[in-house]
């Protein structure tokens, strides 16, 4: 038997709005006060009328846009019924028959198109290729509210916070599109990049701000060519892109067991739905899945459609930054980058993109501006856990020291020492002063760190090294190339400035003679 993976993914994203949807309740994580975020309207109370939150439509618009969708330019509202403790009035208003869009894509990166049979996951490499996964529609609807279960098994207490009831909740939903669980998490890393972005989110997936549903199930190809799909499982509420991955790959393996034990194929039983026990990765049986009927929805009776206007499409037009994408491309094009340093720039946010692309256009070296902002900057940035726009060396002072570098005032090594020294100023009571450019001139005054490049000054010191180490010389005339940077150290060590470069061709060329 040959098993093919089919995964659709259902994204809920919370947008960033001072309030709620339909009503002025503050919209913010808030789990230490429980059921104060409320108001008649988002409890569903008798007589209260929703107001459609203008700003929560319009990161709704961009969002789409920004996914490539068509934008239908009249929507409507429907009730969407069903009884659940975290939901008061009994029903959700969502959007059902006309979103507000639909039809749109979003391209990522990935090793394998899936098409093979199933495969266990394997990080990004350089062979990586580009795959569109399409979109069936991003709609607009209120969130629920948070069930709080004991879990301590020593009783069966469950609590409701309404706090999060009514929050404007985007749903992404795509196409089937999906054939492996890396492919997958690719697919929610460039989506969450893509919502940062845009602002229209903070995607913090702990806070519930992005969370996730997993339709998975197998395409069986028998002996005779014949393609049999197995029951739909839908994997609910998953809320980190380990977890989604952990979900698929031990559900793919659970479905390619049941079929065999089975054969059950689509239509057999009803869908059914799933949880993930992220302790133990393994899914569990919940229930059967409600069809579209089971909702009964229609029409809400108390919002009225929506028409967009052309003039709001292209206000929102006209506001859009450049998408990550596209930004990526750009920097491999204009900075020559490779794939890997472009997608690791921009995966650390437009404000860190910015950093960099500032650096690299003053300092005329993308690469070198790359390597250090990828490195050096990082991992201060990690070590002190602070952002890029907290980060003391801005900008114009980093690129006048990697200016120094490619001008040839200073070493590579050198840098790294005054970069260094640039930061020890933090701790002597600068926290939080920016670096002016004179500091580094002063440091390399100070440190007498200027590239050398007296070439009798070094002439003298090379013939003593090369007298102090005549096996390494002995070795390099015998093929030993490396044997060379004994001597080259020695040298580098008594001419703290010296250009290593330099350095080494003085050496060759005195061997030679």
């Amino acid at each position: 038997m040959h098993f093919s993976t089919i995964i659709g993914l259902e994204v809920h994203v919370q947008l960033l709005t001072k309030t709620k949807i339909f009503c002025g309740c503050a919209n913010r994580f808030n789990p230490r006060n429980p059921n104060v975020q409320t108001c008649p309207v988002c409890l569903g109370l008798p007589g209260s009328l929703p107001v459609m939150n203008r700003e929560a439509f319009r990161l709704s618009l961009k969002t789409a846009m920004a996914l490539n969708c068509q934008i239908t330019r009249f929507t409507k509202w429907d009730r969407k019924q069903y009884y659940y403790p975290d939901l008061p009035k009994n029903y959700q208003i969502s959007q059902y028959d006309l979103p507000f869009s639909s039809d749109g894509w979003l391209e990522i990166e990935t090793e394998s198109d899936g098409s093979s049979a199933f495969q266990t996951d394997s990080p990004l490499s350089a062979s990586s290729k580009t795959k569109r996964v399409r979109l069936i529609r991003v709609h607009l609807e209120e969130d629920a509210g948070k069930n709080l279960h004991d879990e301590s098994g020593q009783g069966a207490d469950s609590q409701v916070d309404l706090n999060r009831a009514g929050t404007p909740l985007l749903e992404i939903v795509s196409q089937p599109d999906i054939r492996l669980p890396q492919q997958a998490r690719a697919y929610l890393e460039e989506l969450k990049l893509l919502l940062n972005y845009l602002a229209v989110s903070d995607c913090n997936m702990q806070e519930g701000s992005l969370r996730c549903d997993a339709n998975v199930n197998l395409h069986v190809q028998t002996d005779d060519g014949e393609i049999i799909p197995t029951p739909i499982v839908e994997i609910k509420n998953l809320n980190s892109f380990r977890g989604v991955e952990l979900a698929l790959n031990y559900e793919i393996k659970r479905q390619i067991e049941q079929w065999k034990q089975t054969g059950q194929k689509l239509g057999d039983v009803e869908k059914e739905t799933r949880g993930w026990d992220a302790d133990r990765e393994v899914t569990f049986a919940q229930r059967g899945k409600e069809e579209a009927s089971d909702y009964r929805y229609f029409p809400d009776p108390d919002l009225v459609p929506v028409s967009v206007s052309e003039e709001l499409i292209e206000t929102i037009c006209s506001e859009m930054c450049e998408l990550p994408a596209a930004r990526r491309c750009r920097f491999q094009l204009e900075f020559q980058l490779s794939n890997y340093d472009a997608m690791v720039i921009i995966g650390q946010g437009r404000i860190f993109a910015d950093y960099y692309e500032q650096v690299a256009n003053v300092c005329g070296d993308g690469k070198q501006a790359a390597n250090w902002v990828t490195q050096d900057v990082l991992r201060e940035l990690n070590d002190r856990q602070i952002t890029i726009d907290e980060f003391p060396i801005r900008p114009p002072e980093l690129s006048a020291l990697l200016t120094k570098i490619t001008g040839n005032e200073i070493t590579t090594k050198s840098a790294r020492e005054i970069f260094s020294e640039l930061l020890v100023d933090m701790g002597n009571g600068d926290e939080g002063k920016e670096i002016s450019g004179a500091r580094i001139d002063q440091i390399i005054d100070q440190k007498d760190l200027g590239i050398v490049s007296d070439v009798g000054q070094l002439d003298a010191i090379i013939a003593v090294a090369m007298g102090r180490n005549k096996k390494a010389v002995a070795d390099f005339c015998d093929g030993k190339q490396t044997a060379i940077g004994r001597i080259i150290g020695e040298v580098m060590r008594e001419v703290k400035g010296a250009d290593p470069k330099l350095v080494r061709k003085m050496i060759v060329d005195k061997i030679g003679s």
